[in-house]
């Protein structure tokens, strides 16, 4: 693929992940090679965690609601800490925190779901 059609196809997604809501700011994103992630660390930690919560709903894996909680705390409590300037966190650790908060999220809209399909 030429560099022009790399350009488009690239830039394509970057308008994805803005229209998601990431801010994609270059400080907090991966890169491969010098093209930049569509979505930042974080969200890019939320995405994966979304596909291996589907994956453990798949292989039967069921989380307790209060480590769903646990998880999602320690994502906040990771945003928390930068935003009060305490300390930096780093794309790693951003990632890591978004895989626990999308496995999370996963388990709470299941959870949701059952609930709601057991009442009727």
């Amino acid at each position: 693929m030429d560099k022009s059609k790399k350009i488009k196809v690239w830039a394509f997604f970057m308008r994805l992940g803005d229209r998601c809501g990431c801010h994609q700011r270059p400080d907090r994103s991966f890169f491969i090679g010098e093209w930049q992630f569509p979505v930042c660390s974080r969200c890019t930690g939320v995405l994966t965690g979304q596909v291996i919560g589907v994956l453990l709903y798949i292989f039967n894996v069921i989380i307790p609601f209060y480590i769903d909680f646990i998880f999602l705390l320690i994502m906040f409590m990771d945003w928390f800490i930068q935003y009060k300037n305490i300390r930096q966190s780093t794309n790693l650790r951003r990632f890591i925190t978004g895989n626990l908060a999308g496995i999370a999220q996963v388990s709470i809209i299941i959870k949701i779901i059952f609930g709601i399909i057991k009442t009727f």
